[in-house]
């Protein structure tokens, strides 16, 4: 290092004398605290997936009270997913019109109301409405809180930061597990309804929290409003020169000219929203249509290598596998919850290090391997009366496994990557489209698991989970450039080539200010 400075000092007639200080290495970018409070209070609305942690215990009270099948409890629990699409869709628009901040304010009144729906439906048919209004509301939320997330943090925190989400949706569904050993000791009729209204809690705490978090500047420029924008840029940024040129990359963005420095100033219809869906589907650009590819390719493959039907059907596999009682099926899906939330804690803070890529390969490598293995085991213990202690030692190992290798890295990655790289824009919209190809994706899969392991034996189902895993694998590897360290401005140069993106020559220009030398890219 001291070479080097040197050398520029020749190149620049300043004289060749060193200090200690320039042996010292760079210091590391400062975490802003407070980037990290607001990104933290968004993410809560994750916890709202308590109910998927709920419904896999809550399902075997609800139909023993109910007396309803095997079919409508598939229904039941995968229909949540599929209400979600309208909330999702909905999402894009809303956020642009009223604002990220509010929309998450909605996100939490409407589960909030479904949650209690659910709480007091007197039969079949009400609970299913419950579910209805509750699904809007996580589709809401799936949408608005990594884009908001994504909006607000600096480049280099900007993984870290947007894979709360996931740790909060980890934390959500290992307290639902904990909540569905808890109530199991209460009567089938008051139990499930039990677990299934304590899902307002933190979506009440999220409607009134959030309120005290700023807007995203991002969202805050698109509507001409650059001294609100500054002054939240300047609260999540490490320096007032980081804020001001993260500010200036915004605008440029926006198609904001950059002597423009009032706090209010005239934006056209196309910076408000204006004319997305045009620019998105029908007459995209290379560099849009495949990064359009990427975030919906993303989204599918993480619902359908199977993820929801291991998390929403673990005390069935573990039926399957040989584990009888209620209580000891209960208490295997708690460590199910709770190996996930590790897992993807420390994915959390390996994104921002390692990089997307990296950890998202070797995650679903891991996953196609625990998924054939639990296939196997599966197997064997169907192809024997008695009990096989080694297969079902075998089967619990491996969805433990599974679930650590989606949380490590196709978990949060599949909503760190899709936030980040559209045009800002495009942004909304662009991630709603993603949300709901994920929210259809898994619908059907936690709609159809109980049929199809009757259709092809339940390790049938999981060597097919492996086989749409193995095939993600090659996707991610042809079609996702790295994104680590690049600012949201700067993504759409490394899109465009579709398989062949190693072939963009991206040079990188480092500001030596700010968020830890922001990249700035051009292409050759």
């Amino acid at each position: 290092m001291a070479d080097r400075i040197a050398e520029d000092k020749a190149i620049s007639g300043q004289p060749k004398n060193t200090l200690i200080a320039d042996f010292d290495p760079p210091q590391k970018p400062k975490r802003n605290n407070f980037a990290i409070a607001c990104s933290i209070m968004a993410c809560l609305w994750s916890l709202l997936f308590t109910d998927i942690g709920v419904m896999s215990g809550a399902n075997l009270f609800i139909k023993e009270d109910l007396k309803i099948n095997d079919v409508q409890i598939q229904i039941l629990t995968g229909t949540l997913n599929i209400y979600s699409l309208i909330g999702s869709a909905l999402a894009g628009r809303t956020s642009d019109w009223i604002g990220r901040r509010y929309t998450v304010v909605l996100s939490g009144a409407i589960f909030s109301v479904g949650a209690i729906l659910m709480s007091v439906a007197p039969g079949y048919a009400f609970l299913m409405f419950g579910r209805f209004v509750a699904g809007i509301g996580v589709g809401y939320g799936l949408m608005i809180s990594p884009v908001y997330t994504a909006e607000i943090s600096p480049t280099l925190s900007r993984g870290f930061l947007t894979s709360f989400a996931e740790v909060f949706v980890n934390v959500g569904i290992l307290l639902g597990y904990v909540s569905n050993y808890a109530f199991s000791k209460l009567r089938a009729h008051l139990a499930w309804r039990s677990m299934l209204g304590m899902g307002a809690l933190p979506a009440i705490i999220l409607a009134i929290g959030v309120l005290a978090v700023p807007e995203s500047p991002r969202w805050l420029v698109m509507q001409g409003r650059l001294g609100d924008a500054k002054r939240v840029l300047n609260k999540t940024s490490a320096s007032k020169e980081e804020a001001q040129l993260r500010l200036d990359d915004i605008k440029e963005a926006a198609g904001i000219a950059k002597d423009l420095d009032d706090d209010v100033v005239p934006v056209s219809k196309k910076s408000r929203g204006e004319g997305v869906w045009k620019d998105l589907l029908l007459h995209p650009t290379p560099a849009v249509s495949h990064i359009l590819i990427a975030a919906l390719g993303i989204h599918f493959f993480e619902q359908a290598s199977g993820i929801d039907s291991v998390v929403l059907y673990s005390p069935w596999i573990f039926e399957k596998a040989g584990i009888k009682s209620y209580d000891h099926k209960l208490l295997a899906t708690v460590a199910v919850g709770f190996v996930k939330t590790i897992a993807i804690l420390v994915a959390t803070f390996f994104l921002d290090r390692i990089g997307r890529r990296p950890l998202l390969l070797s995650s679903v490598a891991g996953m196609v391997f625990s998924l054939v293995c639990l296939g196997v085991g599966l197997t064997i213990i169907d192809q024997h009366r008695g009990p096989v202690p080694w297969a079902i030692a075998l089967c619990i190992t491996m969805v433990l496994l599974n679930v650590a290798f989606f949380s490590i890295g196709l978990g949060p990655i599949t909503w760190v990557y899709s936030s980040e790289i559209f045009p800002l824009r495009l942004r909304a919209q662009g991630v709603s489209m993603g949300v709901a190809v994920n929210r259809l994706t898994s619908g059907a899969i936690s709609m159809s698991f109980l049929s199809l392991y009757k259709a092809i034996t339940i390790g049938g189902a999981f060597f097919l989970y492996a086989g749409i895993a193995a095939v993600s694998w090659v996707f991610f590897y042809t079609m996702l450039p790295e994104t680590k360290g690049r600012t949201l401005e700067d993504m759409e140069v490394l899109f465009g080539k579709y398989h062949r993106w190693r072939e963009a020559k991206v040079v990188p220009k480092h500001s030596k200010q700010g968020d830890g030398d922001e990249n700035k890219s051009q292409v050759k």
